[in-house]
């Protein structure tokens, strides 16, 4: 990956982290449906009239849609909003790295070299430390949990029907399958609130929308989807699989600092360490030993 890629590939994992604090900020007045709709309805709208649809099999617009837009953040507002802390939300979440690894093996055939098995390794169990050290410290309920994984599966979903989309004769821009995929989801939002929340809940949301509503909202529409897609995309369609889902692990490390700085959820010496070997597994299954190659070369 070169550095300018790696440099867009940081800026992604930024904005993520901090998604999860906007998302809990934006649910405080707002049902979990109600608010993922009119995120993805602010995506869709007015940006569509002005850009092209994308030339691609419709069959595969709406796959896309309905696993990385709808399902993940089905499940992730509702596990929020359930009671799920966001930086642990953060954490849990970036099983959609090992999900993705494991449906690229399977669906396009791709070989992990020694070195991306240990780098991963090493990640996971960084992740198991984090995963056992947050929920040793605070009460979390079984359904969020599950909730969030579901949502990271749907993630790793999305990103195997991106790779098939990037793979095609008429690969669409970024920006186009960005704007255009969110129209899928916009129906299902509303009417699982209309099931879920009911029609006076949502007027009731609607009327009393707030600033602090609207500002997330914004953050999620166009920086967390518009750019944060649209660069991830791009990248996922230029490298393999295994060499860009395990960067989204750095996403709960800027997830639980922000929401510790923000919310103040609390991060233990455990989470650290977890995190430290996060880094140390992401350097190893995406740069290699580079490192010690350059030392081998001088001496």
């Amino acid at each position: 990956m070169t550095r300018k890629d790696g440099l867009l590939a940081m800026l992604v994992v930024v904005v993520w982290g901090l998604n999860f604090v906007v998302i809990k900020m934006g649910l405080h007045n707002m049902p979990p449906m109600m608010l993922a709709g009119l995120r993805f309805l602010l995506v869709a709208f007015p940006a569509m009239l002005f850009v092209a649809r994308p030339k691609i099999p419709f069959r595969l617009l709406v796959a896309y849609g309905l696993t990385i837009s709808f399902g993940q953040f089905a499940f992730l507002f509702c596990a929020i909003k359930f009671g799920m802390p966001a930086g642990l939300a953060s954490l849990v979440l970036q099983a959609q790295a090992f999900f993705t690894i494991i449906l690229g093996v399977v669906v396009f055939r791709e070989r992990l070299q020694t070195k991306q098995i240990v780098g991963i390794a090493l990640a996971v169990i960084g992740v198991l430390i984090l995963i056992e050290g947050s929920l040793g410290g605070q009460h979390v309920a079984l359904l969020g949990f599950m909730l969030t994984l579901a949502a990271a599966f749907s993630w790793a979903c999305g990103n195997i029907f991106n790779k098939k989309i990037m793979q095609l004769e008429s690969r669409p821009p970024i920006l186009s399958l960005v704007v255009w995929s969110a129209t899928i989801p916009v129906l299902p939002f509303f009417v699982a609130s209309l099931l879920m929340d009911g029609p006076a809940t949502m007027l009731q949301s609607l009327a009393a929308i707030d600033l602090t509503t609207i500002l997330s909202l914004i953050y999620l529409a166009f920086v967390a989807t518009i750019i944060g897609y649209g660069i991830w995309g791009s990248l996922l369609g230029r490298y393999e699989t295994w060499r860009v889902a395990p960067l989204s692990l750095l996403v709960p490390v800027v997830g639980m600092a922000s929401a510790a700085v923000l919310l103040d959820e609390t991060l233990s010496g455990r989470q650290m360490v977890g995190a430290v070997l996060i880094m140390a597994g992401l350097y190893i299954n995406v740069f290699g030993l580079k490192v010690r190659r350059t030392a081998k070369g001088v001496v």
